[in-house]
C-alpha cells in the first residue's frame, strides 16, 4: 500500500470551504488505496494576526511565548480538517507537533528538526486513520516547550515527515500548478516543468523562487524524499500532474538552463580603498556574520598600486541599514576610506545542471544583456548557476531576455 505525505499551504485553507477542498483531495488519495498523512498550515493570515498580537502583548518579548501562541494556528486548522474528513465518512485524528513527537532544538521561532517517531502515526495508518498533523511546529525533548520552525516551516515538517515515515512521496499542494521556468507575472511565455532536480530546486529556492522554502529541499535531497508540487485549487477529481522534484538521474534529458529567478530582496555595499593586508576580510564580514546577517556576492577589485582593494558585496535587503551601521561602527579597525550603499537593485540568477557539461553559458548572457543596455554591477557563479546584480529598473527586461536566450519560452 503507497504512503503519501500531502501538505497544504495557508491559501489551500483560507475558510471551511477550501478545507472541504483540501478533504476532496485527501480523499481521492484515500479511495486509490495510500495511507495518507496530511499536514497543514495555518489558515491565510492567521500567523500574521498572531504575530501581531504576541508584540502588542508586551515589551518584554519571550521567544518561548510567541511559539506558544504562533503555533496555535496550525492547530485549528488541522481540527477542521479533522472534522470535515469524519464528516465525509473518514476515520482521521488530528496531531500536534509534541503527540508525534516532532523533536527540535531549542532556538524558538526558527527552531531545526533533531528527530521524528512516526511510531503512532503508522499505527493508525493500518487502522484506516488519516492523520492530520500540524505544521510548522514541534517540541523540545530537554525543555518540553512547544517551538516552530520559522516561515515555510510547515514546508519542512512535512518533507522531515514524509522521512521519518518512509512515505512513497511528499505532495506540496499550493496555489500554483507547480513549478516554471520564471514567475508567470514576470514571463508570460514561462512554462511548467515536468520534472525538475533536488539541486536545482535548491538553487531556485534560494535565489527568489517562492514556491518551495529552502530548508524543505534541502531536507528532500538529504532524506531522497521525493516532492511533488500541485495546486490546491484544481478540481480534486481531475488533478494536473504538477512538477515532480526528485534525483537527477529521474531526469532523462537535462536542460542546459531549467530556470531563471530574481530575487528583489537584495541590497549592495561598497567599501572603497581597504588596505590589502591579511586580516581585513575577517575585519568586515565576521561581525557581520556575528550579528547574523548573510553576505552574497563578494568581489574584491584591487588598485593599481596593490596596496588598497574595493570589496562589494550584497546583503538581504531587510538587514541593508544594520550592515552599514556595523561597518560604520567598525571604520577605523577597517580601514576603509569611503562607505557605499545601493537598495535599488535585483539579483537575476539562472540554474541548470546542464551548465556542467556546456561552456560559454553565462558569457552568452552578458552578451545578450550588453546588447540590451543593461549593465551588470557584480557576478557570482558555482557549478550549476551564475547569478548578476543589475539595477533594479531592468529587472523584467534582463529576466525575459534570459528566458528567450536560452529556449525557455513556452511555444506558441
Amino acid at each position: 500500500m503507497p504512503r503519501l505525505v500531502m501538505k497544504f499551504g495557508g491559501t489551500s485553507v483560507a475558510d471551511v470551504q477550501r478545507i472541504r477542498n483540501v478533504a476532496a483531495h485527501v480523499k481521492r488519495e484515500i479511495d486509490a488505496g495510500a495511507e495518507v498523512a496530511v499536514v497543514v498550515s495555518a489558515m491565510a493570515g492567521v500567523t500574521n494576526e498572531l504575530v501581531g498580537w504576541c508584540k502588542e502583548a508586551g515589551s518584554q518579548f519571550d521567544t518561548a511565548e510567541y511559539d506558544a501562541v504562533v503555533a496555535s494556528g496550525e492547530l485549528v486548522t488541522a481540527g477542521l480538517l479533522a472534522l470535515v474528513l469524519k464528516d465525509i465518512g473518514l476515520k482521521a485524528r488530528s496531531w500536534q507537533g509534541w503527540q508525534i513527537p516532532l523533536l527540535t532544538d531549542d532556538v524558538h521561532g526558527s527552531a531545526r528538526i533533531a528527530a521524528i517517531d512516526g511510531t503512532r502515526l503508522i499505527q493508525g495508518f493500518k487502522a484506516g486513520e488519516v492523520a492530520v498533523i500540524a505544521g510548522f511546529q514541534g517540541v523540545h525533548k530537554a525543555t518540553n516547550r512547544v517551538t516552530t520552525l520559522g516561515r515555510g516551516g510547515s514546508d519542512t515538517s512535512a518533507v522531515a515527515l514524509a522521512a521519518a515515515i518512509s512515505a512513497d512521496r511528499c505532495d506540496i499542494y499550493t496555489d500554483v500548478d507547480g513549478v516554471y521556468t520564471s514567475d508567470p507575472r514576470i514571463v508570460p511565455k514561462a512554462r511548467r516543468l515536468d520534472k525538475v532536480s533536488f539541486e536545482e530546486m535548491l538553487e531556485m529556492a534560494s535565489l527568489g523562487a517562492k514556491v518551495l522554502q529552502v530548508r524543505s529541499v534541502e531536507v528532500a535531497m538529504v532524506n531522497k524524499v521525493r516532492l511533488h508540487v500541485r495546486s490546491s485549487f484544481d478540481d480534486p477529481a481531475r488533478p494536473r500532474l504538477g512538477t515532480l522534484i526528485c534525483d537527477e538521474e529521474e531526469i532523462m534529458e537535462q536542460e542546459v538552463v531549467t530556470g531563471i529567478a530574481f530575487s528583489r530582496d537584495e541590497a549592495q555595499i561598497t567599501l572603497r580603498e581597504v588596505a590589502d593586508k591579511p586580516g581585513v576580510a575577517a575585519a568586515i564580514f565576521m561581525p557581520l556574520a556575528e550579528a547574523n546577517i548573510n553576505v552574497d556576492m563578494i568581489i574584491q577589485v584591487v588598485s593599481d598600486d596593490t596596496t588598497t582593494t574595493d570589496i562589494t558585496f550584497t546583503v538581504p535587503a531587510a538587514e541593508y541599514d544594520r550592515a552599514m551601521a556595523i561597518l560604520e561602527e567598525r571604520r577605523a579597525k577597517i580601514g576603509y576610506a569611503k562607505l557605499h550603499g545601493a537598495q535599488d537593485v535585483v539579483k537575476i540568477s539562472a540554474i541548470g545542471v546542464g551548465m556542467r557539461s556546456h561552456s560559454g553559458v553565462a558569457a552568452r548572457a552578458f552578451r545578450a544583456l550588453a546588447e540590451k543596455g543593461v549593465n551588470i554591477r557584480a557576478i557570482t557563479t558555482s557549478e550549476i548557476k551564475f547569478s548578476m546584480l543589475i539595477d533594479e529598473p531592468y529587472t523584467e527586461l534582463a529576466v525575459r531576455t534570459l528566458h528567450a536566450l536560452y529556449g525557455l519560452d513556452a511555444k506558441a
